[in-house]
């Protein structure tokens, strides 16, 4: 038996959708992209959405289209993998790091706080945060504080399509439906709550933006009538941005719109799996803390916090159970450490790092499999099955 800590899923109705768009007209540029943004912002319940062939390239276009460049700073979470920052450092911007909250991992907007007062108003420019392993940011409070400091935000929702937070008037805020983001990204990854094999998604309600960002996935090329500065006749296109060929194909926007019919219930499995989870490790001594909130959470990985990580990692695997670790601090990178990031203390991230593990979280995992990673868990630190 091997289990791993993620794994996709391809239905018949799938391999159906991508068999019919292979043997279309199109292969690129055709209905379908456009047919799975109209979907996707359906289901997010932004205004506006375009598809992108992943989401780094997604996180590259949302730092072009909002000016980063030579001078730009920008804070961001150093626990989320490693092209939440680098989109800033594509651009020629500097990245800043906040620690995390203890309580759920994500960016703590405390700390972000004390980093913006630290230094003169208008120092900063722009923040990331990142729906950490599917937990909502609560973006309401973000953008209060952006807008205190006149600053841009770009959610990175790669990890909760279907997450929500209730906001201040105990409405429902789905991540990255643009109600509080300048701009929010998705991944398409297999592992990802829709696969697209790669792929991703940029959400906003700024309908400017979206513009820029059409013209950007595309060359910075348009052949639309009205936004050319001439005309030589119907075959003309204008280069007006220095643009990428980040598009999506037809038949990775096939499988996205398969995929997203069943996205609701991919959600309730894997609540249902965390629920599983919680109750398994309700008020055990070896685990310090795990993923524990269900409303809002989309589960993208359930994490545990547990001492002696390494050696439950090596244990599990050699019973087949292939955990992961999300992630090492991004800062810790050799890259970045030739920024000295190292004379700044993480101590939140630096903890997590050395206790978190990512258990098997995806809606396929059954409940035999489940049990059988519980149990191993819990022998590692009992010495016997429960």
């Amino acid at each position: 038996m091997e289990i791993n800590y993620g794994q996709h899923f391809l239905s018949e109705d799938d391999i159906t959708a991508v068999s019919e768009a292979l043997r279309s007209p199109f292969l690129t540029q055709g209905p379908l992209v456009f047919e799975f943004e109209k979907k996707f912002s359906e289901y997010i319940g932004s205004r506006y959405a375009v598809a992108i062939n992943n989401g780094t390239s997604a996180l590259h276009l949302c730092a072009l289209a909002l000016g980063i460049e030579k001078g730009i700073r920008v804070i961001t979470s150093p626990i989320t993998f490693v092209a939440s920052a680098n989109c800033v450092k594509y651009c020629g911007g500097e990245v800043w790091f906040a620690d995390i909250n203890p309580d759920n991992n994500i960016l703590d907007i405390n700390k972000v706080r004390e980093l913006l007062e630290s230094k003169p108003k208008g120092y900063f420019h722009g923040i990331i945060p990142v729906d950490f392993a599917g937990h909502a940011v609560d973006m309401e409070a973000f953008r209060s504080l952006a807008d205190e400091f006149g600053l841009w935000l770009i959610e990175d929702a790669c990890h909760a399509p279907g997450g929500f937070f209730i906001d201040s008037n105990s409405e429902k805020q789905n991540c990255g439906n643009g109600k509080y983001a300048d701009l929010s990204i998705f991944s398409f990854h297999p592992v990802k709550h829709i696969a697209c094999g790669e792929g991703g998604m940029i959400t906003t309600n700024n309908e400017k933006l979206y513009n820029k960002l059409l013209l950007l996935r595309t060359h910075g090329i348009t052949k639309d009538p009205s936004l050319l500065v001439e005309n030589d006749g119907g075959w003309y296109y204008e280069m007006q941005e220095l643009g990428y060929n980040y598009r999506l194909t037809e038949f990775q926007a096939a499988l996205g719109i398969s995929q997203l019919k069943r996205a609701r219930e991919g959600i309730e499995r894997r609540r249902y799996i965390a629920e599983l989870y919680n109750q398994a490790f309700q008020n055990k001594d070896f685990i310090l803390s795990h993923s524990g909130k269900i409303e809002g959470h989309a589960y993208h990985l359930y994490i545990i916090r547990v001492p002696q990580r390494k050696e439950l990692y090596n244990y599990l695997k050699t019973k087949g159970i292939f955990c992961q670790i999300h992630y090492i601090p991004v800062y810790r990178m050799p890259y970045y450490k030739k920024y000295r990031y190292d004379e700044v203390k993480f101590e939140q991230a630096e903890l997590y790092y050395d206790q978190c593990l990512s258990l098997p979280m995806y809606p396929t995992l059954t409940y035999e499999e489940q049990v059988f990673v519980i149990n191993n868990v819990k022998l590692f630190y009992s010495g016997k099955l429960y």
